[in-house]
């Protein structure tokens, strides 16, 4: 029998936003090591960190714990991705150099007699037009130059802060279900795909639509969510101590 697969994201690591679950960083990485040698894949779907920048010689040392459960997974033989997402679109080299993560935008994954296609999410709902404008400015090449120009100590300090403001603006912004699950629909049909899981919108889930079968694995902030993908069946889990 083949090994289960494990997805998961939005854990925006590195703030702690109100009603955030204490140590949900450490108790991620013991997740995480807790699947080593006993699963196919593991897939981050986006937003692992509220903010990520690489500099040519600097990388954050405060997740350096979470860095060691990755590659300690990919050591024990476990196939492991990780897909930009709209808090951590720029990815360097560091994660399939360093730790052998694979880093994608989006990602297409035959598992369990399955094609499973990925993506974080982010732009995809038909009202997400400003999540679209503002990922143009952030990867438009001369402003990531710009940014980094600034010490990280200060980038990382200024980021946090637009991070917190945004997150203020979008706590009461409504979340059109329909819109994402309308977007999948046709990303399974354009894909060849069966399934399409996506996070963005932290909303844990398991939806069928003509298509095929979509899926979100919710948060890692207030309920700790994952999906469990076993024998072909996608399950919603919840980590609990």
């Amino acid at each position: 029998m083949e090994k289960p697969a494990y997805f998961l994201g939005d854990a925006h690591l590195g703030v702690e936003p109100p009603g955030a679950v204490p140590y949900r960083e450490k108790l991620l990485i013991e997740l995480l090591r807790s699947w080593k040698g006993a699963a196919s894949h593991v897939v981050i779907l986006g937003d692992l960190f509220e903010f990520w920048y690489e500099y040519r010689y600097y990388v954050n040392k405060e997740h350096f714990q979470l860095f060691r459960a990755l590659a300690e997974l990919v050591e024990s033989g476990v196939q492991v991705h990780l897909l930009r997402g709209n808090h951590d679109f720029a990815y360097g080299d560091f994660f399939p150099k360093n730790l052998g993560v694979q880093v994608s935008t989006s990602l297409k994954l035959d598992i369990q007699g399955k094609k499973v296609f990925f993506t974080h999410g982010d732009g995809v709902a038909r009202s997400d037009w400003s999540y679209r404008i503002f990922r143009k400015i952030l990867n438009n090449p001369l402003n990531q130059w710009l940014f980094r120009q600034i010490h990280p100590d200060w980038g990382m300090g200024l980021a946090r802060l637009v991070g917190r403001r945004s997150r203020k603006f979008g706590v009461d912004r409504e979340i059109k279900l329909d819109e994402y699950l309308a977007w999948a629909e046709r990303a399974i049909g354009k894909n060849n795909c069966q399934i399409c899981v996506h996070g963005h919108h932290h909303i844990p889930g398991i939806w069928p639509v003509k298509t095929g079968l979509v899926a979100s694995p919710g948060e890692w902030i207030k309920k700790l969510t994952y999906l469990r993908f076993e024998a072909g069946e996608l399950s919603v889990e919840e980590f609990k101590k």
